[in-house]
C-alpha cells in the first residue's frame, strides 16, 4: 500500500524542520559508534572496578574473550504493581546472556513513581519532572561506558519516556525495551468509575470505595485501563523497540519469560555486528510519526502530546501539536479501550492487540513500513502476535479482529479520525481528546469559574456551589478554569481527581468543561477538557487574564478556545498574579524544594516541558 499523502506530507515537514538538529544528533551518534569498545582502551584499574563483582567466568568472557556486555537499566520497585515483576528480570537476563556467550550487568536503577498513588496529592507535582530525572538517571547508569548494548526495563507513565530520552542520549548503543505486562482483569473500569462518582456525591462511603479500588487494582502488572502506561507500550511496539507483541502479555503467562529472554537474544543479534541498528538510528522521523499514528489510532493518552515531543527532541527531531492534529484528521480510530470504550487492555490483547493495529495501519498506508527496528524483519514483524508452541516462541499473522466491539479494521473504523483536536483562540493553544466524549458535548458555551487550585474546585463541588452556578447563571453549565498548573508553576500535575465531580454534573444534564494549563490522566474520559493550555498562566499565558463570569467558547469541531471579549477588552485585561501563599505551598515539602531548577527551566507543554534544553 502506498503511503498516505498526509502521512508523507507531515513526515517531510518534520524532516525539513529538524534537518539541522537531526544532522547534529546523528553526527554525535556516529562519532560514538566509530569508537573502539571502551573496555579495550580503559586503564587496568578502571576495568578492575567495572567487573570486580562479576563471577570469574563472566570476567573472562568480557576481558579475554571480548564478549558483549549488556547493561540493564531497571525501574524496579514494588510500589508500582506494573514494575514489581521486574524483581527477577536481571537474573533471567543474565542467565540468557551467559547461554549466548555474553555477560550482563545491572547498570543502574531509576526512580519510578505511581501516579495512581499521588493523584490529587502534593507528590503529583513531582510526577512530570520525574521523567527528566529518570532520563538523567539513565545517563548516569550508562555513563560507565562499559556496555555494548542495553536493555531498558520500564512500563509506566513517566518511566518509559524518561528511559527513552536517556537512551537516546546514548544513541550509539543498540537497545531493546522490556515490559512486564498488565495485571489480569478485576473489577471493570466502568464499574470502578461508577463507584467513584457515587463517592463524589456521598452516596457510598470510604469502605465501599476502597473495596472497589482494591478489586480493580489487585495484582502485579500494569493497570488495565488504556492510560499513559499502556499507551507507552503501544507506542514502543509501533516504534519497533520491543520484541514484537510483548506489550500486553500478563506477567504470569507462559510467554512472558520467553519474551524476556528473547529481548536479550534480540539485542545480542544487533550487538554482534550482524546489522547496524543503534537506537539513535532506529528512532528517526518516520519512527516518531509511526508512534504518533499508533497513539491516535488507539485513542491513547494525551500525556504523550508532551512526552513524545520531548522524546523526539532527544533524537534531534522537532514535532508540534499541528503535526498531531494533521495526522489525527486522517488516522482512523481502530480501538475502543477504556476510557474510550468498555474493554480493558486484556480484552484489547485478546482481540488482536498491537499486532492487529499495526498490521491494519501498514496495510492502509498509514505507517512507514520501511523503518529500522530491533528486529531484522522490520516493522512487519510487529504486525504479528506471539504464542508458545512446543515451549518455543512463534509468531502468527494478526488476522481478523477477535472482537469488533474492541478492534475494527481500518476499512470500518469506530471513527474516521483519531479524536484529537488542537484548540486555538485568545486563550492560547490547547488540546482536547474527544474520542471518549459524547458527541453532543464536543462544543459548549458557558461562563467561566476561575479556580487557583484543584482543591478549590473540589470544595465548590462538595458545597453545592458549582451545581447552583449551573442552575442560576442562565447557561445551564459552567467552564471550570483551573490555572497555575503548568510546568513552571507547580510541575504540571495531572488533575484526574476532577473527573468524578465534573462527570457527576454532566450526568445531571449540565454543560460542563475543564480548561487548564495542567494535565489530565490518560484515563480521563467523558468530560470535555481543554488541557495543556500554552503558554501557561505563570509564564504570562492568557489563562491569567480570565475572570469568573467571562463567557468561554470551547468548540472542538471548530478548533476554538475563546473568551468572548473584544480584542480591545482582552488586550486591556491585566494578568493575574499567582497568590504568594499558593506558590509557597506548591514549592515546599515532600522534596519539592529540590526541583526549583526544573520549574525555572521547564519549557512549555507543547515544547515537551523539557527541563534539559536551553530556552
Amino acid at each position: 500500500m502506498a503511503l498516505h499523502p498526509v502521512l508523507d506530507q507531515v513526515t517531510r515537514r518534520i524532516q525539513e524542520r529538524s534537518r539541522a538538529s537531526r544532522s547534529d544528533y546523528l553526527a554525535q551518534v556516529d562519532a560514538m559508534s566509530a569508537r573502539p569498545p571502551q573496555v579495550r582502551t580503559m586503564g587496568c584499574a578502571n576495568v578492575a572496578h567495572a567487573f570486580a563483582a562479576l563471577p570469574g567466568t563472566d570476567k573472562i568472557r568480557i576481558v579475554e574473550e571480548k564478549g558483549p556486555n549488556i547493561g540493564i537499566v531497571t525501574a524496579y520497585n514494588d510500589v508500582l504493581s506494573a514494575h514489581a515483576p521486574f524483581a527477577h528480570y536481571p537474573d533471567i537476563l543474565k542467565d540468557e546472556a551467559r547461554r549466548n556467550g555474553a555477560t550482563a550487568q545491572v547498570a543502574g536503577g531509576v526512580p519510578a513513581m505511581c501516579d495512581g498513588v499521588t493523584q490529587g496529592m502534593p507528590g503529583m507535582e513531582l510526577s512530570l519532572f520525574s521523567r527528566d530525572t529518570i532520563a538523567m538517571s539513565t545517563a548516569v547508569a550508562l555513563t560507565h561506558d562499559t556496555f555494548d548494548a542495553a536493555l531498558m526495563l520500564g512500563v509506566c507513565d513517566k518511566i518509559v519516556p524518561g528511559l527513552l530520552i536517556g537512551a537516546l542520549h546514548f544513541g550509539h548503543l543498540p537497545m531493546v525495551f522490556v515490559p512486564a505486562g498488565p495485571m489480569t482483569s478485576g473489577l471493570s473500569n466502568s464499574d470502578k468509575a461508577k463507584v467513584r462518582e457515587q463517592a463524589a456525591q456521598g452516596l457510598v462511603g470510604r469502605q465501599e470505595l476502597l473495596a472497589a479500588e482494591n478489586a480493580a487494582y489487585h495484582d502485579q502488572g500494569t493497570c488495565t485501563f488504556y492510560g499513559t502506561a499502556n499507551s507507552n507500550q503501544m507506542l514502543l511496539e509501533a516504534m519497533g523497540l520491543h520484541v514484537p507483541g510483548t506489550a500486553f502479555i500478563n506477567p504470569a503467562d507462559a510467554e512472558r519469560e520467553l519474551l524476556t529472554r528473547e529481548a536479550m537474544r534480540t539485542v545480542l543479534s544487533i550487538t554482534r555486528g550482524r546489522r547496524f541498528a543503534p537506537i539513535g538510528h532506529v528512532v528517526d522521523e518516520r519512527c516518531i510519526v509511526n508512534a504518533m499514528v499508533a497513539l491516535l489510532a488507539t485513542g491513547g493518552s494525551t500525556n504523550h502530546l508532551i512526552h513524545w515531543v520531548a522524546v523526539a527532541r532527544a533524537a534531534g527531531i522537532i514535532i508540534d501539536w499541528d503535526d498531531f492534529e494533521q495526522l489525527s484528521s486522517v488516522v482512523p480510530l481502530l480501538a475502543r479501550v477504556y476510557p474510550n470504550g468498555s474493554a480493558d487492555v486484556n480484552q484489547f490483547q485478546a482481540a488482536g492487540g498491537p499486532g492487529y493495529v499495526i498490521a491494519q495501519l501498514l496495510q492502509s498506508g498509514l505507517m512507514h513500513g520501511d523503518v529500522l527496528t530491533v528486529r531484522p524483519e522490520g516493522l512487519a514483524a510487529f504486525g504479528r502476535i506471539p504464542h508458545v508452541e512446543n515451549r518455543q516462541l512463534q509468531w502468527q499473522d494478526a488476522g481478523i479482529s477477535g472482537d469488533d466491539t474492541v478492534l475494527r479494521p481500518a476499512s470500518r473504523p469506530f471513527s474516521p479520525t483519531g479524536g484529537l483536536k488542537l484548540l486555538k483562540g485568545n486563550l492560547g493553544r490547547s488540546v482536547i481528546k474527544i474520542s471518549a466524549v459524547p458527541e453532543d458535548r464536543h462544543a459548549l458555551r458557558a461562563p467561566a469559574w476561575v479556580f487557583d487550585s484543584q482543591d478549590e474546585l473540589q470544595a465548590a463541588f462538595k458545597s453545592g456551589a458549582l451545581e447552583q452556578a449551573c442552575q442560576t447563571n442562565g447557561f445551564n453549565g459552567v467552564v471550570c478554569v483551573v490555572r497555575w498548573q503548568g510546568p513552571q508553576a507547580n510541575g504540571m500535575p495531572e488533575l484526574h481527581k476532577l473527573t468524578p465531580p465534573l462527570a457527576v454534573l454532566q450526568g445531571k444534564g449540565y454543560a460542563v468543561a475543564l480548561v487548564t494549563d495542567g494535565r489530565m490522566s490518560g484515563a480521563s474520559g467523558k468530560v470535555p477538557a481543554a488541557i495543556h493550555v500554552s503558554p501557561e498562566a505563570l509564564a504570562g499565558g492568557p489563562l491569567a487574564k480570565v475572570q469568573s463570569g467571562d463567557v468561554i467558547v470551547l468548540d472542538a469541531p471548530a478548533g476554538l478556545l475563546h473568551a468572548e471579549l473584544t480584542d480591545a477588552e482582552w488586550q486591556a485585561r491585566p494578568l493575574a498574579i499567582m497568590p504568594a501563599e499558593l506558590q509557597q505551598a506548591n514549592h515546599r515539602g515532600l522534596g519539592r524544594e529540590l526541583f526549583a531548577g526544573f520549574r525555572r527551566n521547564a519549557l512549555s507543554a507543547e515544547e515537551g516541558a523539557c527541563t534539559w534544553l536551553l530556552k
